[in-house]
């Protein structure tokens, strides 16, 4: 599997796990936009930083090519998964309370 497959089973991956799996469905709330929208700057920031300095290099073979900020567009998809899943996991545990000391 190339590394563009992969980052789009993980954009499926998020948006089947946001919906159905935890349901907290933050995809439909113009609060995660903003919140992205805040963190996708840094993101491509990042990514430009690392991957201009061949800190961190990607067989052309593997992606489709497109590059934002020197990254290739799977590192966006990628990031966009994480971001989702970790704010869906977020906003599901503060419900249940897990983590309070009450």
């Amino acid at each position: 599997m190339i590394y563009t497959d992969i980052a789009l089973g993980s954009v499926i991956a998020a948006v089947f796990f946001d919906l159905y799996g935890i349901k907290t469905q933050l995809l439909t709330k113009s609060i995660f936009w903003t919140s992205y929208a805040i963190i996708l700057p840094f993101q491509l920031i990042t990514n430009w930083w690392l991957t201009s300095r061949d800190i961190v290099m990607y067989n052309p073979d593997a992606i489709i090519g497109t590059r934002v900020a020197a990254a290739p567009i799977e590192d966006l998809l990628f990031g966009f998964s994480l971001v989702l899943a970790v704010m869906g996991m977020w906003v599901y545990w503060g419900r249940k309370g897990i983590g309070r000391k009450d």
